[in-house]
């Protein structure tokens, strides 16, 4: 079991459910705007957020949505100290740094001071794209052992001055190097690791990639906290990361859609409807499975496990729960009737 510590109220490590994490893609300095999507991203599952801090006008800004935010709030910081340390006095839950670009050792000790005297945890992120060039001289280019050694070598360092509140993240682009990583560094240490794949491409990929290094860490039992990385609405990220839990079966709430693929025997339109079921159902928190099938001969029977579901025909379907038909509508009706059935479940 690793280390626990908590990032405002939600914890981190420890044997608590793995947490949901995303990162705002609006300018900290539109307060406004921050606040918005922060709502709309709780609103989706969403349980901590990160927004950059490039600057002190960021910072002010920062400081303004750490006093009307509801979620806890990590600041991202890179190269400045100065920006750590006012993140850290506006309120900030948690400070993400690579002490490696923040200066020399005595920069780090200051965010290290000021983290330890507010109680504020300190995420170390390693980055395959920005190695030290001494470890990419060692190893050739950004292996899963460089990362570790970087991490360990940022670890070593916040230990030197008694601080312990610390999540690590190491992160790449490819995949396999990302998880060798974490497996590597996690059979040499407990503290909490922040997962995710990073710069993954456009959507489609993005979630592949984020599904196969996420997904084979947490079925390790690797994993205390994730980010899914995706060039996309952040509130997207989250429902990703949701359907990724749900996966590795760490998560309940919430609904499962399961249907079959499209074959010879089915007449309706298939693809749409599972669409319209899976759009009603984003926010639905009953952790049901409901199943939208092709047809009805071996729909009812293949999701026989389903809590609820629905199978089409030549327009008309069913509605049938564990495998039993409870209901026949004209096709136009059926969903509809399924969400009536699923509101009073």
């Amino acid at each position: 079991m690793t280390r626990k510590i908590y990032v405002g109220n939600v914890p981190i490590g420890g044997g608590e459910p793995v947490s949901i994490q995303s990162m705002l893609n609006t300018k900290t300095t539109d307060v406004e705007g921050s606040l918005a999507q922060i709502r709309r991203l709780q609103a989706a599952g969403c349980q901590i957020v990160r927004l950059a801090v490039p600057n002190m006008e960021a910072a002010r800004g920062f400081a303004e949505i750490c006093r009307e935010s509801t979620l806890p709030l990590v600041a991202d910081i890179h190269f400045d100290y100065q920006l750590a340390i006012a993140a850290a006095e506006g309120g900030a839950s948690k400070i993400r740094i690579n002490p490696g670009n923040i200066g020399g050792e005595d920069r780090v000790k200051a965010v290290v001071d000021v983290c330890k005297d507010r109680k504020i945890p300190i995420r170390i992120g390693v980055n395959g794209g920005s190695l030290d060039p001494r470890l990419l001289e060692k190893y050739g280019h950004p292996t899963a052992e460089a990362l570790v050694e970087s991490a360990f070598s940022h670890l070593e360092l916040l230990e030197k001055y008694g601080f312990y509140d610390t999540c690590l993240s190491m992160k790449s682009s490819h995949v396999p190097t990302m998880v060798a990583a974490a497996r590597l560094f996690r059979s040499r240490c407990d503290y909490p690791l922040h997962i995710g794949v990073t710069e993954t491409g456009p959507v489609r990929m993005g979630m592949l990639k984020s599904a196969m290094g996420i997904g084979a860490l947490l079925l390790d039992g690797i994993g205390d906290t994730i980010r899914v990385s995706l060039t996309d609405d952040p509130v997207e990220e989250v429902y990703a990361a949701k359907d990724i839990l749900k996966a590795a079966g760490l998560r309940k709430d919430g609904v499962e859609i399961i249907s079959c693929p499209t074959c010879g025997r089915t007449r309706i339109d298939l693809i749409g409807l599972v669409n319209q079921v899976d759009e009603a159902l984003k926010n639905c928190e009953k952790p049901i499975t409901v199943a939208v099938m092709g047809c009805v001969v071996n729909g009812p029977g293949e999701a026989r496990e389903a809590d609820i579901g629905i199978a089409g025909g030549d327009g008309w379907g069913m509605i049938f729960e564990k495998g039993q038909q409870v209901d026949k509508r004209p096709f136009d009706e059926l969903l509809p009737a399924l969400l009536e059935r699923i509101e009073k479940m």
